[in-house]
């Protein structure tokens, strides 16, 4: 019997259950790795009948050659080699190691004993962490393009006079949307460990956030239709996945996009997401409010006593990070910035953009039948006033206030 000579389990399985009558005996398998598929693709193994690896496949059958012991003292050449030799030329791939990573979910505790998905993640953050374009990896989810010998691009073999596209920094980010989250915030943390940039961290996750939460995809809905392989979560499922990647978001400041930041703190006031997510979304916007939009500060008031339109609360808090930020920025260097207003340049400072961003916030939220006085008194009184270089914003604001 094929099957019992490759398979130490199944020859002691067999023993076991051997009666000295002869009669038949049955022995059951419930806790294969890979379930019935995966003991198909051994038992053709073990009968001689081709089989086929595949980046698909080869995990579970990796699982299941382990779990029946399949080792080379039960024959040359046996499951087990020749489903590492196969392992090693899938790592040798992009986008074979993310196909190879994804069914990992399948056999996870089988495939974090065997190291399997620890091998993924390493190959994967090693060439993420390369430059693509020295190795000739397939990028974009496996497409390669082949090129003349001078360098233009070739269609069934005929050159078409196009040049290639030169490879970006973010190629990467689409591949890996299709990682559970898990898997990808250990990839992520690897490749940290490798010397990946924040810059490129923060935007694998924002295409990765954009790509999973329905809420920030109304704001950026041109991802939607790119990852139609991504089931919807359900709204647990999405603030939970909210709360990770505000936590696992690079702290540097302008790493990550004030625009992408405020979608996510409003995502984030939408789904009940906790009060520590928001509170570093709330700092994490403050200390780069410069570089937010109007359009983006507007946010939504749905707190359970809503008095008016907007969050004016949430606006007070994040314009007081900013504020300590840069009386800190400006203590740390006081003499930078003094030179840079001896010298004039015709770049605002970070201040004066805030004082402008905040006069449009006051001027937007003053038709609010709701807004008390007091409110909109004390958010104009937070900008100093030096740093107002201009008070036409304010004073457009108070006049469409009191009208």
């Amino acid at each position: 019997f094929p099957l019992l000579s490759r398979s130490g389990v199944l020859e002691k399985l067999i023993e076991e259950s051997s009666t000295a009558d002869g009669t038949a005996c049955i022995i059951q398998l419930h806790d294969i790795p890979g379930g019935a598929k995966a003991f198909e693709l051994v038992a053709k193994f073990c009968y001689g009948v081709r089989l086929e690896l595949t980046a698909l496949n080869v995990v579970s059958v990796r699982c299941a050659a382990e779990h029946l012991r399949m080792t080379e003292e039960y024959g040359e050449g046996n499951l087990i080699l020749q489903t590492e030799e196969f392992l090693s030329e899938v790592f040798s791939s992009w986008k074979d190691t993310i196909i190879a990573l994804e069914t990992c979910e399948e056999v996870l505790l089988h495939a974090e004993e065997l190291h399997v998905v620890t091998r993924c993640i390493n190959s994967l953050a090693m060439k993420a962490c390369s430059d693509a374009s020295l190795f000739g990896w397939p990028m974009g989810g496996g497409q390669r393009t082949l090129q003349s010998p001078g360098g233009s691009l070739l269609w069934n073999g005929i050159g078409t006079g196009a040049t290639p596209k030169p490879v970006t920094s973010d190629w990467w980010y689409e591949d890996l949307a299709v990682l559970s989250f898990p898997l990808l915030k250990r990839l992520i943390l690897a490749m940290e460990s490798k010397g990946m940039s924040p810059d490129n961290i923060a935007g694998c996750l924002t295409f990765y956030a954009n790509s999973h939460l329905p809420g920030l995809q109304k704001r950026n809905s041109g991802n939607q239709e790119k990852n139609s392989r991504i089931s919807v979560p359900t709204e647990g499922e999405q603030r939970a996945l909210l709360e990770e990647i505000v936590g696992l978001l690079p702290m540097q400041k302008g790493v990550t996009s004030t625009k992408f930041l405020l979608g996510l703190l409003r995502t984030a006031v939408i789904l009940h997401a906790s009060s520590s997510s928001r509170e570093n979304l709330e700092k994490r916007v403050g200390i780069q409010l410069d570089q937010a939009s109007l359009e983006d500060l507007l946010l939504p008031n749905l707190t359970y006593s809503v008095e008016t339109l907007y969050d004016i609360d949430c606006v007070q808090r994040i314009l007081d990070h900013f504020l300590v930020s840069d009386q800190a920025s400006a203590a740390t260097s006081p003499c930078l910035v003094d030179e840079g207003q001896l010298i004039g340049s015709p770049s605002l400072s970070p201040i004066t953009m805030v004082s402008r961003l905040i006069d449009g916030f006051l001027a937007e939220i003053a038709p609010d039948v709701n807004l008390k006085f007091s409110k909109f008194q004390a958010l104009a009184a937070m900008i100093p006033d030096y740093a107002r270089t201009l008070d036409d914003g304010i004073y457009r604001a108070i006049d469409i206030y009191l009208k």
